[in-house]
């Protein structure tokens, strides 16, 4: 059996490993347009602002690993342009030489993740306007970083404010100019302004309501031009979002979403047989929503590539889905969300109720003790719990995942009274912030 990938990243190669592992007939060809594998995009942030030596760090495993050890035909510098499905074959550009190229399949999977997205603004061919996501992104950055003092970035959400506070942590200075009325716009308005005062107290200027129409300069960006001002910067991050990269797969025949996200079902598998799906060029079934989403994160794609190697030789293993569940930092702050918003559950015409509570992440009497927001959804009529946003110090993860859990398995709020969760001192009071918040809403409707 001949397996074919589409990509060489998370999603890609974990299925790649997961099929090298089970099926010891197997040959595998993974084709990457770029030239590294299996790298952690997450981290590419903290190589700007230094946290991370080298993007050499975030590398897992090297092209010559996969040939080498794993006996992978690993190609580098191979763009797919082409997909037959009636021939079963892969054809592109090798881009050193400018070649064509195909390559027969039995099993194909398309793991080409997203891209960032550039609107057509004009000015966008001006030397120092940057995207950020790949390796050879974030060294061209570093490169020009150390020659300028003042970065505009575009959008304000992970990416943005991620960016912001590394390149304000090497002393350059900052503006994000954000298109709607609040930073992070997946957080609930009330928990995107302690964002906001904390992007105020580090020195780091916000620009909300405003519309980016172009950039100016001779060869290189010297303005900003919005609709309600200009402003003069030394470089420009386009950081407003990702779009799957899946144009390729027009002629196929292959079912997407709108956003052109490839529609999977559970077992990764597209509208045409032999052809799998994972990561951020797929979908992600939404347990809280029961339908197909699109929230490209890097814990998804791994899961999603690996189960479609199990698929695709032949074990069938379902992706369960998601709850939506993500976890940044913003110079001090812990930013956790996970489940739905006030936005979503509205659009879901669902009845709901909310309650907020500040806590402290240990036992009040410890020394030490970070306080934290936190907000819980819940449905009206059995208090379902919906979704929760944690903005605080220390304790957001641990809260966070534990939410997380509570949505997966259905839980609803007084259900979170009965969790056994750990307690010292140090670590927790003997009420953890949840339960908390559950106690006093369930005294409050007693």
């Amino acid at each position: 059996m001949h397996y074919v990938i589409i990509g060489g990243d998370a999603a890609g190669m974990s299925a790649a490993m997961e099929i090298f592992r089970n099926d010891s007939t197997a040959e595998i060809t993974t084709l990457e347009k770029g030239n590294i594998y299996s790298y952690g995009q997450c981290g590419l942030p903290y190589v700007v602002g230094q946290k991370i030596f080298s993007t050499t760090d975030v590398i897992a495993r090297s092209v010559e690993m996969f040939r080498t050890k794993y006996k992978i035909d690993a190609k580098i510098g191979h763009e797919v342009t082409d997909v037959n499905p009636l021939n079963k074959t892969v054809a592109g550009n090798v881009l050193v030489t400018g070649e064509r190229f195909e390559v027969k399949y039995d099993r194909l999977l398309v793991a080409t993740g997203a891209s960032s997205i550039v609107p057509d603004w004009g000015g966008t061919q001006l030397d120092g306007i940057h995207t950020f996501k790949t390796i050879p992104q974030t060294e061209a950055l570093i490169a020009e970083l150390k020659d300028v003092n003042h970065v505009t970035i575009i959008g304000g959400g992970y990416i943005g404010l991620e960016m912001a506070e590394n390149i304000r942590e090497i002393g350059k200075k900052v503006r994000v100019i954000q298109r709607g009325d609040r930073l992070m716009p997946i957080l609930d308005p009330e928990m995107s302004d302690i964002l906001l005062q904390k992007a105020k107290e580090k020195h780091v200027e916000v620009k909300l309501n405003e519309e980016v129409k172009s950039f100016t300069g001779n060869t290189r960006v010297q303005e900003v031009v919005t609709d309600k001002g200009t402003y003069s910067t030394d470089l420009v991050l386009i950081a407003i979002g990702i779009k799957p990269a899946t144009n390729f797969l027009k002629e196929t025949g292959i079912e997407t979403l709108e956003n052109g996200a490839i529609i999977v079902n559970k077992y990764l598998e597209t509208s045409i047989p032999d052809i799998y799906a994972a990561g951020d060029c797929a979908t992600h079934f939404n347990r809280l929503k029961q339908k197909n989403d699109y929230v490209p994160l890097g814990t998804t794609a791994n899961k999603q590539g690996r189960l479609a190697g199990f698929n695709m030789i032949g074990e069938k293993i379902p992706f369960k889905g998601i709850v939506g569940t993500s976890i940044m930092k913003f110079f001090e702050l812990s930013i956790g969300r996970t489940g739905l918003s006030e936005e979503e559950v509205k659009e879901l015409d669902i009845p709901f109720d909310t309650s907020t509570i500040e806590a402290s992440d240990i036992a009040g009497y410890y020394p030490g003790k970070e306080l934290m927001q936190i907000k819980l959804l819940y449905r009206k009529e059995d208090q379902l719990l919906l979704g929760g946003q944690i903005v605080g110090g220390h304790g957001v993860d641990k809260r966070t995942d534990v939410l997380a859990t509570a949505l997966y398995h259905g839980m609803t709020l007084p259900d979170l009274l009965d969790l056994d969760l750990s307690y010292a001192p140090p670590f927790n009071g003997v009420w953890d912030p949840l339960q908390q918040l559950a106690k006093r809403n369930f005294d409050k409707n007693k």
